[in-house]
């Protein structure tokens, strides 16, 4: 039983939507996702399973629509079996927009008056009631016009912005779109009511874009993209280190506490480099501070900015001196904020994911195997988090009878 359990929910299959239904079904929400004649465009799209095309084999879809229950409705010629389902549903969740809607009678007025404990999510480009809503859109292009392709990217800034992978304007409007369903959900226990929740894509993807949108408003500041660190007014040092093996790591905030200098001595003395790092004198002077050093005072007390800088390089030596797994779990171990670069399929195998227990194997009965697949990032004692395969077309079809 998950935390949702009991919450009926109804979808009308879009990309836009897919992510905010799967967040809900996986926590036990009850939701049949709606599909046209023929099946959902998300069937058709690429990867698929061992590189063979089909309905019923795309990673995409499967990913998006896991823990849902699948029907085929044609709103065109007969919408009345869908309209049946939303009347019996807790939240209705749809990317179709109000001229879709309103001549079937699956527009807000129409259900909120059918039903008004009913919460209705619209996840929209530019909200549902805008000018603009005719106009074609991409994940691209909601994440350029929306602000944070202009914060990602490197250091060279003749080469252009970077795009972040999988889908990411279309996972935050769906955030926001699951949040905004659970308040509303909480909210009509209190009032018996239901409400309307229309979701912009792009003003989600620009509140964002952590402190760009917000810099420039109350400040005039204006980003810069800098390599695999905060974008900021003004550049910051470069934080990626080339390990012993030649993987990449990245080197975090610098060490400033009494406590993690002696840690990085002994860490030091333990590999038989201490005398092979020039500082190490400096790094001894920090670990017998009486209290943190304050990264502002570099600029005004020249033994403060020196045992910073001897913290930063140490932890570049560090990175140099060790294969980046290596890097990664001893600075860890003695609190530092470093990370190794993992590809999405090493981030999978990584100990702590495996331990956490984030790679799932979720059945596949039509294939005769199971399949390994992205996990929740939280765990609930007593409503755990449970997923499980797509639903082929139209499998649950008497759903509509």
């Amino acid at each position: 039983m998950g935390p949702l359990d009991g919450v009926k929910v109804v979808e009308l299959t879009h990309e836009h939507v897919a992510w905010a239904g799967k967040l809900v079904a996986d926590m036990g929400a009850d939701v049949v996702v709606v599909e046209p004649p023929g099946g959902s465009a998300q069937r058709g799209y690429e990867p698929f399973i061992d590189d063979q095309p089909g309905p019923e084999r795309s990673l995409w879809w499967w990913h998006y629509n896991t823990s849902k229950r699948g029907v085929v409705a044609d709103l065109a010629t007969d919408a009345e079996p869908v309209r049946r389902l939303v009347a019996g549903a807790d939240v209705f969740l749809e990317a179709a927009g109000p001229e879709a809607l309103t001549p079937v009678g699956l527009d807000w007025a129409s259900r909120s008056a059918a039903d008004p404990r009913l919460v209705m999510v619209t996840i929209a480009p530019f909200g549902s009631t805008s000018p603009r809503a005719g106009e074609p859109v991409t994940d691209l292009t909601l994440l350029a016009e929306g602000g944070p392709v202009w914060s990602c990217g490197y250091d060279d800034h003749t080469l252009p912005p970077v795009r972040g992978g999988g889908n990411q304007a279309f996972h935050t409007a769906g955030n926001w779109a699951m949040l905004s369903t659970l308040v509303a959900l909480l909210a009509r226990e209190e009032t018996g009511s239901g409400q309307h929740i229309d979701v912009s894509m792009l003003a989600a993807a620009n509140v964002t874009t952590e402190m760009a949108t917000y810099g420039w408003l109350m400040a005039g500041a204006e980003m810069q993209r800098q390599t695999g660190r905060h974008a900021a007014p003004v550049f910051t040092p470069t934080v990626q280190v080339c390990c012993a093996d030649g993987r990449y790591a990245t080197t975090g905030v610098p060490p400033r506490d009494p406590e993690t200098f002696a840690a990085i001595l002994a860490l030091l003395d333990r590999l038989g480099l201490r005398d092979e790092f020039p500082s190490s004198v400096i790094l001894q002077l920090g670990a017998e501070l009486d209290a943190p050093l304050n990264f502002a005072d570099a600029l005004t007390d020249a033994l403060v900015a020196e045992i910073l800088t001897a913290a930063r390089d140490v932890v570049w030596f560090l990175g140099e001196h060790l294969p980046a797994y290596d890097f990664f779990v001893e600075t860890q171990s003695i609190g530092l904020a470093t990370g190794i670069i993992y590809t999405p399929g090493e981030a999978m195998t990584d100990p702590h994911f495996v331990e956490r227990g984030f790679p799932v194997e979720i059945e596949h009965p039509e294939l005769g195997r199971t399949v390994t697949y992205p996990g929740a990032p939280y765990r609930f004692t007593a409503t755990p988090w449970h997923a499980t395969r797509a639903p082929l077309l139209g499998e649950h079809q008497s759903d509509l009878a």
